[in-house]
């Protein structure tokens, strides 16, 4: 099967956009769990537990969700774009 022009591109859209928020989401959870220890010399510690853990997996989360609706987003302007949207549901 050959792919077209315009599906070659919104394949590379859609392959450039997964990369940027894999890279974002390795970042968070990789770079700056390695960066905890540090942090939490900084910050004080609520009831012996160090604040910078706790902070960085909550904030974690949050950004994971955003992660989550950005490409969902993103991902239903292309496909109207390029005319391959399935409709609401």
């Amino acid at each position: 099967m050959q792919l077209s022009p315009q599906q070659k591109e919104y394949w590379a859209k859609n392959l450039r956009l997964t990369a940027v928020l894999l890279a974002i989401w390795f970042f968070v959870t990789y770079v700056l769990g390695y960066f905890a220890t540090p942090l939490s010399k900084m910050i004080i510690p609520v009831l012996d537990f160090p604040a910078a853990y706790y902070i960085g997996a909550q904030g974690a989360l949050i950004v994971y969700v955003l992660i989550l609706f950005y490409y969902a987003k993103k991902m239903r302007s292309y496909d109207v774009q390029y005319g391959v949207d399935e409709g609401e549901q």
